[in-house]
């Protein structure tokens, strides 16, 4: 990989598609403005994640991503879309888009593990409005090799470690943890699969909206391989960005190479 800045756009989602798409567009340019290179967006960043919303918001006719396909483009970016709830086979799908410089699709990716949970205080079956994604993938792109996962995936090692033994580099994760699971496991979910396989990941979060039905956390995040957390958000919007360095990711592999002293025969 190169050394590449990345950003992630931590937006707090209103009831109004319109308005969130266009403010989504709008950190998109701040990070850009400020060298971002590689800039992801939330799940379901364009609308509060609850399901007769994001039914109702769902990107039927592909404008979202067509706008963002060409926000990529104007500002010469990586850009990882976020989620969406696009239209599957029976139902909708929670799918990121990573959308190359010139506003090409480099990589679909549908979330495959659904988050059905019993949490004291919240109750939530998103197996009830999405139907899972059966495929991951990495794309080998000019600033790096780029994989996807998305939220509730990340609990998931195989996952991971699927995408580093297919030569990830960097993993993209929009995701929109709760305030329940965010304080016990956000951090050490994503700093473990960074530790694991050796990688950059780039968490992106709703920001934290109080008093509605499901709340985020927050706190998206940018963790190095060898487990840092190299910049960080609080619940609050904003944008934030590290300079992903090559020379890390080349040190920390040589000095414990991980990958190379696995024992599949074993496990």
């Amino acid at each position: 990989m190169h050394s590449v800045r990345a950003a992630v756009c931590q937006n707090r989602p209103a009831y109004d598609k319109e308005v969130n798409v266009r403010h989504a567009i709008e950190m998109i340019g701040r990070a850009a403005g400020e060298g971002a290179a590689l800039v992801s967006l939330s799940e379901i960043f364009y609308w509060p994640y609850e399901r007769k919303g994001i039914q109702r918001a769902a990107d039927t006719d592909t404008r979202v991503l067509d706008q963002l396909r060409n926000t990529a483009a104007r500002y010469g970016i990586h850009l990882c879309t976020g989620s969406m709830a696009i239209k599957g086979e029976n139902g909708f799908r929670n799918t990121a888009f990573l959308v190359g410089p010139s506003g090409e699709t480099l990589l679909e990716y549908s979330k495959t593990h659904l988050f059905d949970v019993e949490f004291e205080g919240l109750s939530f079956r998103e197996s009830a409005f999405i139907e899972p994604g059966d495929t991951a993938g990495v794309a080998h792109t000019g600033i790096g090799a780029i994989g996807m996962l998305v939220c509730y995936d990340i609990r998931f090692p195989e996952m991971a470690r699927k995408l580093a033994l297919d030569g990830a580099e960097i993993l993209v994760v929009p995701a929109a943890f709760n305030t329940i699971s965010g304080p016990a496991h956000w951090h050490v979910m994503f700093r473990a699969r960074a530790i694991e396989n050796q990688v950059f990941v780039v968490a992106a979060s709703q920001a934290r909206v109080p008093g509605a039905p499901y709340e985020a956390y927050g706190h998206s995040m940018v963790v190095d391989p060898w487990g840092r957390v190299i910049a960080e958000a609080g619940e609050d919007e904003g944008v934030v960005s590290a300079d992903l360095r090559a020379d890390v990711l080349v040190d920390t592999r040589a000095r414990l190479p991980l990958l190379s002293q696995r024992r599949p025969e074993l496990y």
